[in-house]
């Protein structure tokens, strides 16, 4: 019985610590399409803003003035993605794609000029984001424990569930959701109503990028305490697949978000009791993201001008 109630309190640790960058990362995601502007450029701007807060935190020895640097990282990723779709009209999963590629390339190039390696300094626990309520619990009881792995949890996991709130508010309950949903359902309609619709799809894109950057930025400060070349391999696509999994919603795309981070915990738990191989442990979230892919990818509602450049008529 301990074992279990052991076990169950790490699950709930690990699909807490690992959903909280995915939803940052979704609800980004969900900023851009919803807004009728496709944005596969999330892991390009969740590398930017892992870097970016790794390395401000280090120098500025602030984890929140790094966290906040990490997501402008990953907005002026979002501004150059809608600068060159919304703006120039290019092709935007070409433009999604070279984002991908010119972030990681940006940050690895810059980490061999600061650090002579492609890794930045370790942050120490200082600089880290913190645990709230580490402490408060007595982990000599097996309660203490579990209460302590579900709730002794980081800042940022806390906040993101705040930033769903806020989200689904804003979409839903504001005029500038409802202007935000009309652009990426009928732009030419909102045009005649004279809502300015490359303006709104612009910064509906860089706000994207904003919250991409802070879903890097707790990858590289909270789960792990250093920015290296594979800290976002794969998690940006997985948010995006919590995306489609929710509607393009964003309660729906935090249940993904929450299927993703426990399938990340069962991870952590099977590799090290099961003696299962840890790479086919691995596998289980891509695995997942495929599987997810497949069963709601049809089902799911795309705005209807979602991926088509908006063209101003004269």
């Amino acid at each position: 019985m301990t074992n279990i109630v052991n076990n169950l309190g790490i699950i709930i640790y690990a699909t807490l610590i690992y959903m909280t960058p995915l939803t940052y990362a979704a609800l980004g995601s969900c900023f851009s399409e919803v807004s009728g502007v496709v944005n596969i450029g999330i892991e390009g701007m969740m590398t930017a803003g892992a870097f970016t807060g790794t390395v401000v935190a280090y120098f500025t020895g602030s984890p929140w003035i790094g966290f906040f640097c990490g997501g402008l990282a990953g907005m002026l990723f979002g501004a150059l993605h809608a600068f060159a779709t919304v703006k120039l009209g290019a092709d935007q999963t070409i433009s999604g794609t070279a984002i991908n590629m010119l972030g990681p390339g940006i940050v690895i190039m810059l980490a061999r000029v600061m650090f002579d390696s492609t890794d930045t300094i370790p942050l120490d626990s200082t600089m880290k984001i913190p645990r709230l309520f580490k402490g408060l619990f007595d982990t000599s009881t097996v309660f203490g424990r579990f209460l302590d792995n579900v709730f002794a949890n980081y800042a940022s996991t806390y906040l993101v569930f705040v930033a769903v709130i806020i989200v689904w508010f804003v979409f839903y309950k504001t005029r500038f959701g409802l202007r935000l949903r009309a652009c990426g359902e009928h732009p030419q309609a909102c045009e005649t109503l004279g809502i300015d619709v490359i303006k709104m799809r612009f910064l509906c894109v860089s706000i994207s990028g904003f919250l991409a950057g802070l879903g890097g930025a707790c990858v590289t400060m909270a789960i792990s305490n250093q920015f290296r070349p594979i800290s976002i391999v794969g998690q940006g696509f997985i948010a995006i697949a919590a995306v489609i999994f929710g509607k393009f919603r964003p309660h729906g795309a935090l249940l993904g978000c929450l299927l993703f981070g426990l399938c990340s915990g069962l991870k952590v738990v099977l590799g090290g009791s099961s003696g299962v191989n840890m790479q086919i442990l691995s596998m289980i979230p891509y695995a997942v993201t495929v599987i997810v892919l497949i069963l709601f990818v049809g089902s799911a509602h795309v705005p209807s001008a979602n991926g088509k450049p908006f063209v101003r008529t004269k």
